[in-house]
């Protein structure tokens, strides 16, 4: 079904862009909702992915936007809104880091560790267990696995996913090594135009409010007000206003009625109200 609505009007294979290369988190994300056959659009950046997907390069996009850890990406919702990208879906992974070496080697054997360090960070508590390994920051999780794959690099090895261990055939020599188990980030799945659900569930939108005391939460009070449950809420600043705020909040409810309700109590209570998704809820 995924692939139906997201590629009925496209003559291209699958084609998604991603952060990273294969074997990223990225990359099992976008398995993990269009399953495993698409063609991968590898991005060394987001602002890339975002251009990737504004441009037609590709039929959709996988963006991280927040860490139960690290928390919002904030530049991504810029770009979401810069490239006026919609979101059609999204994906709650849960960050299982792997520390991997080349086939034969033991854990015995290591020297160095590379990985990006977010991931490094995340798996702190395990790596001090090792005073004796070299810690190297590198650009990418999956890069790094796939560099120690080519080049068959001895003594050293990487933290990456799973998925970068099957990728490129590396053994893992100890297993979900994060300092929190609870890691888990929430990706979208963006297009560049509106998909029509029936049964959608779950809405992202932007918008501003009148600069006057108590209007953001007169928006929030007709939110409770309509029985509509506010998953997140997120302010990013308006780069040509300064001092001023734009509000990006998702918002689930059980009936769309009760969110076609909550347009019209509030239409005339905020400024620049952009719809960036009507999808269903990722578990």
């Amino acid at each position: 079904m995924r692939d139906f609505f997201v590629f009925k009007n496209s003559m291209m294979r699958n084609k998604i862009a991603i952060q990273g290369v294969k074997g990223s988190y990225h990359h099992e994300a976008a398995g993990t909702f269009f399953g495993e056959n698409i063609e991968l659009c590898e991005c060394e950046t987001f602002p890339q992915l975002a251009k990737a997907l504004a441009n037609g390069e590709v039929n959709a996009a996988i963006m991280a936007i927040e860490n139960t850890i690290a928390g919002a990406i904030l530049p991504n919702y810029g770009l979401i809104t810069h490239h006026n990208l919609k979101i059609i879906g999204e994906v709650y992974l849960s960050i299982q880091h792997q520390l991997m070496v080349k086939k034969g080697q033991t854990i015995e054997q290591i020297k160095e560790v590379r990985s990006h360090q977010m991931a490094l960070l995340q798996c702190n508590q395990f790596l001090e267990k090792h005073t004796d390994w070299k810690i190297i920051h590198d650009v990418d999780t999956a890069l790094t696995a796939k560099i120690i794959a080519e080049e068959q690099l001895a003594n050293v090895a990487a933290i990456a996913s799973p998925k970068a261990a099957q990728v490129y055939g590396l053994d893992i020599v100890a297993s979900s090594i994060q300092t929190f188990q609870d890691n888990f980030t929430r990706f979208f799945v963006l297009q560049r135009e509106h998909v029509e659900l029936e049964d959608f569930n779950k809405v992202s939108m932007r918008f501003s409010t009148h600069h006057q005391s108590g209007a953001l939460v007169d928006v929030l009070h007709h939110i409770a007000q309509c029985g509509i449950n506010m998953e997140k809420i997120q302010s990013v600043p308006i780069i040509e206003k300064p001092w001023q705020y734009s509000f990006h909040i998702d918002i689930t409810f059980e009936r769309k009625e009760q969110y076609y309700q909550l347009l019209g109590k509030i239409a005339k209570k905020i400024n620049d109200l952009k719809i960036l998704g009507e999808y269903k809820a990722g578990k």
